[in-house]
């Protein structure tokens, strides 16, 4: 029995790197790489691994698991949103099962654990005290090192009224707090619109969900003459909804012909998403209020703004989650949810992976548990000192 998982440990592990490469070669259109070429050099180094680990290590290793840890590896080197799926997560990705109807109110990332980027307003994650930038080490005592942006996603997702408990680490690695949060149905509203006490026009984007632009479109104009003179709009820790609802929302802002974004693959060269006639609705000076926690759609908002002249962006540099993944099948029913393309910026600066960088940079501290957050929000403030700059 040893004798037959030793084979199959060698011919899998042996094997699967090249296969992998292989197969995601073909899949691109991409010629396939010369040995010596992309990391082929460092075949016999991983050959030598797995010849010790089957002869030297102290009991026969568990082949499963040591194919595991191979996979998890080579994607380890890659984007966050880039990880091996195994069996289970491959058919629910194959089956388009959808995810359970309630949620935490939050979107992660992967730094080495789990990290959370975006966090919806008073949500149950929000309420329960979790802010954007912690670690989660376990969801329901599961460790997250090892588990992908897509199974954490799925984990944090349940029924209405199920509780989750969030293993959280903040300001200190060594005292990880367990956090209880219930899950609930998120709310549609994604748009809300206040005047701030200086009578400034405000509005928060607290999604890039389903009829954000025409909330968008709504909460400027219930503002009405306080918009016109400028409008400041935050999308600090916002991180959801699908890519294209940002740069649909960026069309109110930019006129025809500018340059909303560019979606770019392994081979050739970017393709450019311009405004059409008939965007760029309103005019106002805008700023735009951004984090740490300011991903995907978002991003491309934020992009498009800044990118056309239309925005100043004021806050902390934001995620960079502005990829698009693609499903490679791989041998046993395994896969590699793989990023193939990415978005740019007008001057082809990738924004996956990098994110943006704002303008006008205003540090924002960490606050650790059981303290209270600052009585001021000095981004908020700054934001209200460049638009009565820019209206005068």
């Amino acid at each position: 029995m040893h004798m037959f998982r030793r084979t199959r440990l060698l011919a899998l592990l042996t094997s699967t790197p090249l296969l992998v490469l292989v197969l995601v070669g073909g899949m691109l259109g991409a010629a396939r790489p010369a040995i010596g070429q992309q990391g082929f050099d460092h075949l016999p180094v991983f050959w030598d691994v797995v010849r010790l680990t089957l002869g030297a290590y102290v009991e026969p290793p568990d082949v499963d698991r040591l194919m595991d840890g191979a996979m998890r590896g080579l994607t380890d080197g890659l984007d966050a949103a880039s990880s091996y799926l195994t069996p289970e997560e491959v058919r629910a990705f194959d089956a388009g099962t959808p995810l359970p109807p309630a949620d935490t109110g939050i979107t992660v990332t992967k730094q080495y654990y789990l990290r959370v980027v975006g966090l919806r307003d008073d949500s149950p994650a929000a309420r329960a005290g979790i802010r954007s930038g912690d670690f989660i080490r376990a969801i329901d005592d599961v460790p997250t090192r090892d588990m992908s942006v897509h199974a954490g996603t799925r984990m944090l997702a349940g029924a209405p009224g199920s509780s989750v408990t969030l293993l959280v680490i903040r300001s200190n690695a060594a005292e990880p707090r367990p956090i209880v949060v219930t899950r609930e149905v998120a709310s549609t509203e994604r748009v809300s619109s206040r005047r701030l006490p200086g009578g400034e026009a405000y509005v928060r984007i607290d999604s890039f969900g389903d009829g954000v632009v025409d909330q968008l479109r709504q909460a400027i104009g219930s503002l009405g003459a306080a918009a016109d003179a400028g409008l400041i709009i935050d999308i600090r820790n916002t991180a959801d909804g699908p890519l294209d609802h940002g740069i649909d929302a960026a069309r109110l802002f930019v006129d025809a012909g500018g340059r909303l974004a560019a979606r770019q693959g392994r081979e050739g060269a970017p393709e450019p998403v311009t405004a059409d006639q008939g965007d760029g609705v309103f005019t106002m000076p805008v700023v735009l209020l951004v984090s740490n926690g300011t991903g995907g759609a978002a991003e491309l908002f934020a992009a498009a703004l800044a990118d056309n002249g239309r925005a100043t962006l004021v806050g902390m540099p934001t995620a960079g989650i502005a990829g698009e993944q693609t499903l490679v099948r791989l041998p046993d029913d395994h896969g590699l949810l793989l990023t193939t393309a990415r978005w740019v910026r007008a001057d082809d600066t990738p924004i996956h992976g990098q994110g943006l960088r704002p303008d006008v940079l205003v540090e924002v501290p960490i606050v650790p548990f059981d303290e209270e957050p600052p009585a001021t929000d000095a981004v908020l403030e700054r934001a209200v000192t460049i638009l009565s700059t820019r209206k005068s």
